[in-house]
């Protein structure tokens, strides 16, 4: 089985950045705890107030369960709360072996 990685690019307007980032620990606690097959993530700081979240699957299937599941849990709501807009969002498959 490969790992899926979700690729999500968004924008925070720079008054809710620190909220964003106070609300990080919480959602990542809040996968950890009700998403299966969650492995790890990385948030990437990006120019013209946009991120990039690189989250790490046990498989493509882990992922689609995630999706359905939405924000279901206060720190994934909360940290969702300050997107102001997607960019982009896709799924790969790690190719480094891992």
């Amino acid at each position: 089985m490969s790992t899926s990685v979700e690729l999500t690019r968004f924008r925070v307007l720079p008054e809710k950045t620190e909220a964003m980032l106070a609300a990080r620990p919480a959602m990542l606690a809040d996968f950890r705890a009700d998403r299966a097959g969650f492995l790890d993530a990385r948030l990437v700081r990006l120019p013209n107030d946009e991120w990039l979240d690189i989250v790490e699957w046990r498989s493509s299937e882990d992922f689609a369960a995630s999706r359905v599941k939405g924000a279901n849990l206060p720190g994934i709501e909360a940290f969702f709360e300050t997107i102001d807009s997607l960019v982009t969002a896709e799924e790969g498959t790690l190719a480094d072996g891992a």
